[in-house]
């Protein structure tokens, strides 16, 4: 009989499971808590359950944990983590830390949700490399619990507050775990993290950009647009052949109707697009759109041949969108001296396996 992911499991089916192999109810939520909220990697540590019932349980459980196989850290705190899987694939995520004046800190976690992407966006260093599958809930879910198990080592009332489903892949490609993730990471008995703390990351998969309207209206979407014409778009971000711009903004229209909140719209700007035409040209398309626009400046990466803009064109474009109305800002730059790019440190190490 093939063994249940345990870090992929709900309470609920943790207490159907237990009760079914005669346990008591309250040893399915003792050991929900072990892997939900404390973030323990292995049986022995879950101090209150007998060997007994341990030995039980891995009978009927894949408990693993992520492989941590490389962790670089930058001078402004973020930490990048390669892991790899059961199966020998590797994945990225990341930890940024932010500081604040008021309330807590901000510890955002940027996770992915696919081995590789089969979108392949023409500056992306994961794309490169391809795709080969989906990600497990457990696997999804394992790379917030192993980050928050590690830095517990240094810091033991270190907590995740965000996470972001930005990492590698496309996260409504793998729609159905992506949401299951979401959810046990919200769990009261769990890591506990608002659903408006959490925000999903498309290229622009319009179905389910309403279905996530409809399916969990509280979670944040940000929009990988990137360009305000479905010819430069085409190049960019290949998914827009298949849902152009006119068809995106109106599922963007219909999210925003459906849930009441704003669509962060991400611009990644390179020295090629990043002219005052570019910036009329998107704020018209943005036009209307109940939507804040995030400029990104591309990260450097081999292979892809694009430059980042100067400065002071970046300024230009970002006072040519508040010109016209359009809510804008700048992304507080990560782990720059660290391979930021999403798939860099991924790449790197295949390499080396060369």
């Amino acid at each position: 009989m093939k063994r249940i992911e345990l870090r992929g499991c709900s309470e609920d089916q943790l207490i159907e499971i237990c009760q079914r192999l005669g346990l008591q109810r309250f040893r399915a939520v003792q050991l929900f808590q072990w892997v939900q909220q404390k973030a323990v990697r292995s049986w022995d540590e879950m101090k209150n359950i007998g060997k007994k019932d341990q030995q039980l349980l891995s009978n009927h459980f894949n408990f693993y944990s992520l492989e941590k196989l490389r962790e670089q850290r930058s001078h402004d705190g973020t930490r990048k983590y390669l892991f790899r899987l059961e199966d020998g694939e590797t994945i990225e995520c990341v930890l940024m830390d932010y500081e604040r004046r008021s309330s807590r800190d901000r510890h955002t976690v940027c996770v992915s949700t696919q081995v590789g992407c089969p979108v392949g966006c023409a500056f992306c260093a994961t794309g490169l490399e391809g795709f080969r599958r989906n990600l497990s809930c457990a696997e999804i879910v394992s790379q917030v619990l192993d980050i928050t198990y590690f830095v517990r080592q240094e810091d033991p009332d270190f907590q995740v507050t965000n996470i972001v489903f930005m990492g590698m892949g496309e996260p409504l490609l793998n729609y159905d775990e992506v949401l299951k993730a979401i959810k046990l990471l919200n769990h009261d008995q769990g890591l506990k993290i608002g659903m408006r703390r959490m925000t999903v990351s498309t290229s622009g998969v319009v179905p389910n950009i309403i279905q996530l309207a409809k399916d969990n209206p509280q979670v944040g979407l940000a929009v990988s647009l990137h360009a305000a014409d479905d010819l430069k778009r085409n190049h960019l971000i290949p998914m827009n052949r298949r849902y152009p711009l006119s068809q995106l903004m109106r599922a963007c229209q219909e999210y925003t109707d459906i849930t009441h909140r704003r669509i962060t719209f991400e611009v990644a700007l390179t020295a090629e697009n990043a002219g005052e035409e570019a910036a009329l040209a998107l704020a018209g398309v943005l036009k209307g759109q109940l939507g804040h626009v995030n400029l990104i400046p591309v990260n450097p990466v081999t292979g892809t041949g694009m430059l980042r803009p100067e400065q002071e064109k970046i300024k230009r474009f970002a006072q040519v969108l508040e010109s016209a109305g359009i809510s804008v800002s700048l992304r507080e730059e990560k782990g720059t001296d660290i391979d930021a790019a999403c798939g860099q440190l991924r790449r790197q190490w295949e390499g080396e396996l060369k």
